[in-house]
């Protein structure tokens, strides 16, 4: 028996020297991840990641303050953008729970102020899943004309969330802060509260969420990151202010890596809220879209494999960010930026490859972030022959980016270099044939330089493409009535 004891106590013993090695080198793995992306100006913010519900890596990156030189860290406090719909998901499901809501109330059951003909159409369930129709209120033309006011949400309602229905209600999936933003609205209608007491009451409070909290422009807050962006010509500079009664429900609220361990760990317990609503809570509908969650198997030979993978990403202002959850393994993965628009989701994909011991990919560079700021300097000419060079010598060293090349043609366009964003646009149509955006993009360059006969050409490209491109189409018949 003696012997017998011995042994067990030899082979735990091992056994957690060995959980601790591997522990170890999956730490080491991850940093090396995700420094390589910090290296490539790719990522600036703050990591956490959880295995088996415990934390095995967490650690920041770059500059929370740039000016002043201060570092990020696993404390930093960032704002989550498109995060917060989770728990404002959460807070209805919570008054759903009490009776309070039901998931297939009409919208105008609970806010009278809103235009009948559209709220006794569109459910709450609706609401939460992006099925309602609602116009989107950030996709509005003018919504650069009113991003840095400050609203009641009843006037906000009022003013940008109460368009005309973009399609029957319930029949198809169009991401929506319209809708989020009403949840906010009737969350207050419904308990008499604000928002951001609710939140404090019900969910920041209860799991000792002390870092965490609805975000306001004029509030000295502690370990706070500021909002930095990079431009296409590689400065980096601040973000433009937003008030945050514009994205309130939808997107308001800051947080720290840390706390959102916390969240996820209170996720699989019945804490916040009963076990069958909660599996509700996690139900995808359209679009593999829940309730303010993503939700997917994860496919054969990606982490996670045949397993949950519950995600949702950010982005705001100055800040990019992503909670990536796999439950079965209680697998966490949360990367914060306050600086980059990098590429999160496969920097989530990185990581994720290392908890479940698969061979990481190689990291690439965006090509954007290499030819913008020749373009700024010396020119289109000059940033496609690079482009070009690059594209034939080392190909599989860069990340051939559709967004960021269109991104860095506006922005050249914007400063009335037209001619310059006109080499990029080309480069997009070369190197994406298929894209009614890149003709359409190129088309609207070739209008503005006066060429006219190459913008109608390129802008029916882009409507045979994609013959319900309304921007395309329009521009067409003004091109061709002149």
């Amino acid at each position: 028996m003696r012997i017998a004891r011995r042994s067990v106590v030899i082979f735990v013993v091992l056994s957690s020297f060995l959980s601790l090695a591997q522990t170890s080198d999956k730490a080491a793995a991850i940093d090396r991840v995700l420094s390589t992306y910090a290296a490539n100006g790719d990522f600036n913010g703050s990591a956490l990641v959880a295995w088996q519900g415990k934390v095995v890596f967490e650690k920041g990156y770059g500059m929370a303050n740039f000016e002043w030189k201060v570092a990020n860290a696993p404390d930093t406090k960032f704002r989550l953008g498109s995060i917060t719909k989770q728990f404002t998901s959460m807070l209805v499901m919570q008054q759903v729970a009490e009776g309070k809501i039901k998931l297939d109330g009409k919208l105008s059951d609970y806010l009278p102020y809103y235009r009948k003909d559209t709220g006794e159409k569109v459910t709450i369930h609706q609401l939460l899943t992006h099925t309602s129709g609602i116009p989107s209120y950030t996709e509005r033309a003018d919504f650069a004309e009113f991003r840095q006011k400050s609203f009641t949400p009843e006037e906000f309602v009022k003013k940008f969330c109460s368009g005309d229905l973009q399609f029957e209600p319930g029949s198809k999936f169009h991401y929506d802060n319209s809708g989020y933003f009403l949840l906010g609205a009737i969350l207050e209608k419904v308990t008499g509260k604000s928002y951001e007491e609710l939140l404090q009451e019900r969910i920041f409070g209860p799991l000792g969420m002390n870092d965490s909290g609805y975000d306001h422009s004029n509030t000295v807050l502690e370990r706070r990151a500021g909002a930095y962006q990079r431009t296409p010509a590689g400065v980096m500079q601040n973000a433009a202010y937003l008030d945050m009664s514009v994205p309130y429900a939808a997107g308001s609220l800051y947080s720290t890596a840390e706390d959102l361990y916390k969240w996820d760990q209170a996720l699989y317990t019945d804490k916040l809220l009963p076990a069958g609503l909660k599996e509700k809570m996690f139900t995808p509908y359209k679009d593999k879209y829940a309730y303010g969650w993503f939700v997917e198997t994860a496919a054969a030979g990606k982490p996670g494999a045949g397993g949950l993978e519950i995600a949702h990403e950010g982005g705001i202002n100055g800040f990019h960010t992503i909670i990536d959850r796999y439950p079965r393994e209680k697998a966490l993965i949360v990367l914060l930026s306050n600086a980059s628009d990098g590429p999160l989701e496969e920097m989530s994909n990185q990581v994720a490859r290392v908890l479940y011991d698969m061979p990481t990919e190689k990291i690439r560079r965006s090509i954007t972030g290499v030819i913008g700021p020749v373009a700024f300097k010396e020119g289109g000419v000059a940033a496609a022959a690079r482009f070009h060079e690059l594209h034939e010598k080392a190909q599989d060293d860069y990340r051939w980016d559709e967004g960021g090349m269109n991104f860095l043609g506006y922005e050249l366009m914007g400063i009335g270099r037209v001619k310059d964003a006109i080499e990029i646009f080309k480069l997009n149509v070369e190197s994406y044939p298929k894209s009614a955006n890149a003709y359409d993009s190129l088309g609207e360059a070739y209008m503005n330089d006066g060429q006219k006969e190459l913008a109608i050409a390129n802008y029916k490209k882009s409507v045979e493409i994609n013959p319900k491109s309304e921007s395309g189409i329009e521009a067409l018949k003004k091109l061709e009535s002149k």
